[in-house]
């Protein structure tokens, strides 16, 4: 992406929605206002100020040519986008309306307001259909299917998200996601939801009456907003903690993480992904657009320099009167060298439990587990593991705890693996035969050192005669040389 480009709105933006249909256009609702921006307009094209107080979640129609909003004093205004006033106004809330949407017959409205309840509206007569108050605390976000035109889902600080069917007196659905919930989210398929509150992510399979597929925490504060790609591969998240994170809903794993100046109220992803927008506390509205793509189509490899350009200079030999400058050689650190620096345990250790240097070099293996346990970080980077990555820790201990020079350090890590994995011993297969060989090495290991120790005790009764026998024989060949010398003298 480009250098992002900063516009200063009058308040905290709290709704951002990109218009469905060229020139994609986009809304964004703050403080009393809600400012309709270009693609790459840095001032407002339109705005709608027909508010006496604060609004609330503009949202574009599925044709681009109507836009709905709540507001602080208990209504829901229709605008056209051409026009200026608006074209209906729903009176039936009684207390300030956060969420509003259109359903997929473009015919009807949803909302949901601070009075608990979540109400469906009909376009052409302005009329009320029906009123749901089955939450008990705020309703603050909402989504209507798009398969569906009877089906609308809504997100309440009671820690609920329901689904609601239009054609019933009351939900279908109850979901619990157990924090108050800020945003809500249905893939294109209908079949999968994804809520957002507190600092975690959860994606629920509505098919399955509402079942969890997958948690995510990844964030250190509350999660306020997320968004769609316009293929469904990339889940989008922003939070409070200053992030926005990108998640592939394939492997459901952070692929990409954007970080911003200040809390992130409200996100928006255009259409063909070629802009972000991401909405602040301050005020800031934050758009980044994507940069083009470069045209290789006829360009030619440029030719590099010979061999011998490199190597010129190379065995060149100073004078007696030359006066030689030598540039210092930086430095270059290894990955784990990095990771320990920045206190990073656990890649430290997958870093070092790479196949080539865990043949190669197994000293460096075995030196950064010492470098762990003597910070004390040793049991909380061997903890957590999967399957695949205790099979490996398991195979380089009992392959290399045998050698004297690794013993010490892989005792300790082996005593650590078994203390942690011990409650799971039985569940996998593979896991169980890698304890059994570090048993076997072990066990073998201990009867080679009975035996040496045997060897050495017969090796020390074998010194020990030998010492003796030398001194008596010593001893003997001076007592001769005393007494001939003595009868020597006597016979003089």
């Amino acid at each position: 992406f480009q250098t992002p480009v900063q516009i200063k709105e009058f308040g905290a933006v709290n709704k951002i929605d990109f218009s469905p249909v060229p020139p994609y256009n986009y809304a964004v609702t703050a403080s009393s206002r809600i400012h309709i921006y270009g693609r790459y307009s840095q001032e407002p094209i339109k705005t709608f100020s027909r508010f006496r107080d604060a609004a609330y979640g503009a949202t574009y129609r599925e044709d681009g040519r109507l836009l709905a909003a709540g507001s602080e004093d208990a209504s829901v205004r229709l605008f056209d986008v051409g026009g200026k006033a608006p074209l209906r106004q729903f009176e039936g809330h009684t207390k300030p309306v956060h969420v509003v949407g259109f359903l997929s017959d473009k015919y009807r409205i949803f909302s949901g307001g601070d009075d608990y309840s979540s109400n469906l509206w009909d376009i052409p007569s302005a009329t009320e259909i029906t009123s749901y108050s089955e939450h008990t605390d705020y309703v603050r976000c909402g989504c209507a299917s798009k398969v569906n035109a009877d089906v609308f889902i809504t997100g309440s600080y009671d820690h609920t998200v329901k689904l609601f069917d239009a054609r019933t007196k009351s939900s279908v659905m109850t979901i619990e996601h157990g924090h108050p919930v800020e945003s809500v989210l249905l893939f294109p398929s209908g079949g999968l939801l994804v809520s957002a509150g507190g600092r975690y992510v959860k994606v629920w399979d509505v098919l399955k009456g509402g079942q969890l597929l997958v948690s995510l925490k990844n964030h250190h504060k509350t999660v306020t907003c997320l968004c769609l790609n316009s293929s469904g591969q990339r889940l989008l998240s922003g939070s409070l903690d200053r992030h926005v994170k990108i998640y592939s809903t394939t492997s459901y794993k952070v692929v990409h993480s954007f970080n911003y100046a200040t809390s992130i109220l409200s996100l928006a992803l255009s259409p063909e992904d070629e802009t972000i927008v991401v909405g602040m506390t301050n005020g800031v509205l934050n758009v980044k657009h994507r940069k083009p793509e470069e045209k290789n189509e006829k360009s030619q490899k440029k030719r590099q320099p010979a061999y011998r350009t490199y190597v010129k200079g190379r065995t060149y030999m100073p004078k007696q009167e030359d006066f030689c400058v030598s540039k210092p050689v930086k430095r270059v650190l290894r990955k784990y060298d990095k990771l320990l620096r920045s206190f990073q345990s656990s890649k430290a250790l997958d870093a070092v439990l790479e196949p080539p240097i865990m043949l190669h070099t197994p000293e460096v293996t075995v030196a950064v587990m010492q470098e762990l346990h003597r910070r004390g970080t040793l049991r909380s980077a061997l903890a957590g593991r999967d399957e695949k990555q205790v099979n490996l820790l398991l195979t380089f201990v009992a392959r290399r705890v045998i050698e004297p020079r690794f013993t010490p350090v892989l005792v300790t890590v082996a005593d650590m693996i078994t203390d942690i994995y011990q409650p799971v011993v039985g569940q996998s297969a593979i896991v169980d035969k890698q304890f059994l060989k570090l048993q076997e090495a072990i066990g073998k290991e201990i009867d080679y050192q009975e035996e040496l120790l045997e060897v050495l005790g017969m090796m020390d009764t074998l010194f020990a005669t030998f010492t003796k026998k030398r001194d008596t024989c010593l001893e003997e060949n001076k007592s001769n040389g005393l007494t001939e010398i003595i009868e020597t003298n006597r016979s003089y």
